[in-house]
């Protein structure tokens, strides 16, 4: 249990000594003016690198390159993308939530600030009451009318420490938001990559289920004038079969690819649609950015940093309580047995004084406090380093993987091309004699496995290089995180990154 010694000083005095609130008022003012205690907010060193170790061979970016440039996702030069991720600040429900949790960070910081000015009431009151006395009832009337004031000294800053970390704590909000926005925008983009895939995948099986119809037809015409045998027909029917059964199965996945993007807009699936289009999207070049600016662009390292801010503040927070605590409470008001003379001068009544406690005894509270937010520092600062650590694990991830599969693709193209010649190899001689049908099914199987294949890395590249873009912070900067002193519940959230501005 918690033992306050209380040291009042209250002063009751006529109008004159009312200099004495004065008095007491700016020596409130210079204790106020006393520095904090606890220690000062130093940011912790990181594990980094001078550069990537996949960074050979791509291009160094300047810190307001994809900043300048407009929106990450307009490097994909496609109109139907940039209206879908245009729209994900806008109705992404999550999004929402993250800006509630935002303005409710800067509420919390405005109630911390509350603590630096005075708290001031006002009240009236009507008494009436009686005695019963052998002679009679005695009645008497009572009318009162005062404002109080009370305020708490800052002395140890302890106020300043709270709104120091309630601050931080904001900032670690917005840039959750700004995360959070970035990951959903790339969410929504590699589905729309992967949807844009499965459009290319239907037209490959389409014209192939063509051209296998066509082949089928062929040999229906040469196996009735005696020319094929009736197993070439089967073979024949059953490759377009086959193939057309695939450009069917394919309408699931796309299916799917849209239903999640509606969610991701803030959409019901049953109201959303994209029309298919069978034009392909050219993997972007994208400037690397050097290792150190990872530490300012990205939203979730600049979160797990201001988190390590406020955990610091809350340390003197917590020692503050090792010191007393002063305060100052003041009335003044009007008290009478007429409500028609209650404001007159010799009516008046105030008093004004300050009161000091201390906390005596507290069977180790304040200790456990002190050990426990120092606790959470060390937390918040080995998270910090985490998440760092963490960033660069994806940024070289996407860059591996952007490396590697590109020269699969290479690769794989030439496979396509011999792929492709063989069909019109094992074609010739098919018609000549020389080889079954079966050859030519094994031709055409070979030759669309090798399409799909490559089709398969053209989308994985681009959605690495959504991978990519996001874990360099997608043009994001710590300086669009609010600064102190326009963190305000009454405010909206903290702006759009570029190219949302508006929405």
């Amino acid at each position: 249990m918690m033992a306050h010694r209380p040291l009042p000083l209250t002063c009751l005095a006529p109008r004159p000594h009312r200099r004495a609130l004065l008095l007491v008022v700016m020596a409130a003012i210079l204790l106020g003016g006393c520095a904090s205690v606890g220690p000062d907010y130093q940011r912790p060193a990181a594990a980094t690198s001078p550069d990537f170790k996949e960074s050979h061979g791509w291009s160094q970016g300047q810190p307001q390159d994809q900043v300048e440039r407009g929106p990450w996702w307009e490097v994909y030069h496609d109109p139907v993308l940039n209206g879908l991720v245009a729209q994900v600040s806008v109705s992404n429900q999550n999004l929402k939530a993250d800006e509630a949790a935002y303005r409710e960070a800067a509420a919390i910081v405005d109630e911390a600030r509350s603590g630096y000015v005075p708290t001031v009431g006002v009240s009236a009151g009507a008494t009436r009451s009686g005695v019963h006395t052998p002679v009679g009832d005695q009645v008497s009337n009572q009318f009162d009318l005062s404002a109080d004031a009370s305020w708490t000294i800052d002395v140890w800053g302890k106020i300043r420490r709270q709104v120091e970390s309630d601050v931080a704590n904001a900032q670690a909000s917005a840039a959750e938001l700004a995360a959070a926005r970035l990951s959903t925008q790339a969410t929504l983009a590699s589905d729309y990559l992967e949807l844009r895939s499965a459009d290319q995948l239907t037209r490959l099986l389409d014209d192939t289920a063509v051209a296998d119809k066509r082949e089928l037809d062929i040999t229906q015409n040469q196996y009735q004038v005696g020319v094929a045998a009736q197993a070439d027909v089967v073979q024949a029917q059953t490759q377009y079969q086959t193939v057309a059964a695939a450009a069917v199965n394919v309408g699931v996945s796309r299916a799917q690819y849209e239903h999640a993007i509606a969610v991701l807009i803030g959409q019901a699936p049953a109201t959303f649609a994209i029309s298919p289009v069978t034009t392909s999207l050219s993997v972007p070049v994208i400037p690397l950015a050097v290792p150190s600016a990872l530490l300012q662009r990205r939203p979730d390292i600049a979160a797990a940093e201001r988190s390590m801010a406020a955990a610091n503040a809350e340390i003197g927070v917590a020692i503050a309580a090792y010191y007393p605590d002063l305060s100052i409470s003041a009335s003044f008001g009007f008290q009478s047995s007429a409500i028609n003379e209650l404001l007159r001068v010799a009516n008046e009544i105030w008093s004004v004084g300050p009161e000091l406690a201390e906390t005596v005894f507290d069977g180790g509270l304040r200790n456990a406090q002190t050990a426990a937010a120092r606790a959470a520092y060390d937390q918040q600062v080995a998270l910090y380093r985490q998440t760092v650590l963490s960033a660069f694990q994806q940024v070289e991830d996407a860059l591996a993987t952007l490396r590697i599969l590109g020269q699969q693709l290479g690769l794989q193209d030439q496979a396509v091309a011999s792929a492709r010649q063989a069909v019109v190899l094992v074609t010739n001689q098919y018609q000549a004699g020389t080889v079954s049908y079966a050859s030519i099914i094994t031709a055409q199987n070979t030759y669309l496995a090798n399409e799909q294949t490559a089709l398969g890395i053209r989308t994985s590249l681009l959605t690495a290089s959504v991978a990519l873009i996001e874990a360099m912070g997608g043009g994001w900067t710590s300086d669009e995180l609010p600064q102190a002193h326009a963190i305000d519940h009454r405010s909206h959230a903290p702006p759009p990154p570029p190219g949302e501005s508006g929405h």
